[in-house]
């Protein structure tokens, strides 16, 4: 259900029961490496489903349920899971599992049980898109995510590490989404993947550029894509004119009202003023904490140096220790200013 355009690829639209998926054509030769990864999750509804998945495995993936690709995979997955199954009230949240290829996942716990590192973050309907940036080095995967409030591009924070983890040494790369009763638009809108190597250590030789006879063909190919996607859109605004603009029925939340199900666009805006306000208190409160800690470290070094000047006026009178004892005092006041200025900041 992928539909590429030329900026972006709409992995799942926000219709039920949708699969899709993008994956490599060629395996990633590359022992460490590091993605970043833009999208956005954005849909009418309070909570949405079913989620989004980054995956490296030794096969391409094929369609299947696990966020919209196929279960017992070699290799890792970081799964942004938006639906609630266990009804834990841990959701939307971000789970890393891995797997040999022999493991099937578990739905029922949104994966809790088989989580090799996980943390809950909010990533839909975000003003702007959620950066993820996934970094496997010296068998350590760590997530780094940003999430969506900002325009800075590198206001990235910890999300999950896992140590002592083996991937296979060569795969595909690949990312997939899937809809359920609930549904939300999932969009990708990139995918870069970086090679990384050891410091002092030669970087492989590249490989030679694709063919411009390979080149061809895929843009042909691409181009005939949109064409039949172009005739399929036509024939079913022709099929259903009443349905256009209509967001899809949902079979989970029948004993919901509208209201409860969907949220306007005020509603989304006040929602996201209100998140961003709480993460600015919560910063002023963590800055509030330091600004505490650096006083007391002053007060307790001006002290400290007070007392030094009251022992070395008792211990050396005469012009030798005033010397001293001004030194002492130029340090003092400058703690002392110090101090005024950590105040006027806090």
């Amino acid at each position: 259900d992928a539909i590429p355009s030329a900026d972006q690829i709409r992995i799942t639209t926000s219709l039920k029961s949708q699969r899709g998926s993008v994956w490599t054509k060629n395996k990633s030769i590359f022992e460490y490496w590091e993605v970043e990864v833009t999208f956005r999750v954005t849909g009418r509804g309070r909570i949405g489903a079913d989620g989004l998945a980054i995956w490296f495995t030794e096969e391409q993936g094929l369609e299947g349920p696990v966020f919209g690709a196929a279960d017992k995979w070699n290799g890792v997955g970081i799964f942004f899971d938006s639906f609630d199954n266990d009804g834990k009230k841990n959701n939307p949240g971000v789970i890393v599992v891995g797997n040999n290829g022999k493991l099937l996942y578990d739905h029922q716990n949104d994966g809790s049980t088989q989580a090799l590192a996980s943390c809950q973050r909010d990533f839909r309907n975000k003003p702007y898109p959620v950066r993820v940036k996934i970094t496997y080095y010296q068998k350590s995967l760590t997530v780094l995510i940003n999430n969506g409030f900002t325009p800075d591009k590198e206001d990235y924070e910890f999300c999950a590490k896992v140590e002592d983890m083996v991937l296979p040494s060569q795969g595909y790369f690949g990312i997939s989404a899937a809809t359920g009763g609930l549904a939300d638009d999932h969009d990708v809108l990139s995918f870069l993947t970086f090679q990384l190597t050891e410091p002092g250590k030669e970087i492989p030789t590249p490989d030679a550029e694709i063919p411009q006879k390979d080149k061809e063909k895929y843009q042909e190919e691409f181009e005939h894509f949109q064409q039949e996607l172009d005739k399929k859109k036509e024939e079913f605004q022709k099929e259903h004119p009443d349905v256009q603009g209509q967001p899809g029925k949902t079979t989970c939340a029948f004993f919901l009202s509208a209201d409860d199900i969907f949220e306007t666009v005020s509603d989304r805006e006040l929602r996201q003023i209100f998140e961003g306000q709480n993460r600015i208190h919560l910063e002023i409160k963590q800055l509030n904490r330091q600004l505490d800690m650096i006083l007391d470290e002053q007060r307790r070094y001006v002290s400290a140096v007070t007392d030094e000047i009251a022992k070395r006026g008792a211990s050396f009178p005469g012009q030798q220790g005033q010397v001293s004892q001004q030194e002492v005092e130029t340090v003092v006041k400058t703690q002392e200013e110090v101090i005024r200025q950590v105040n006027e900041i806090r």
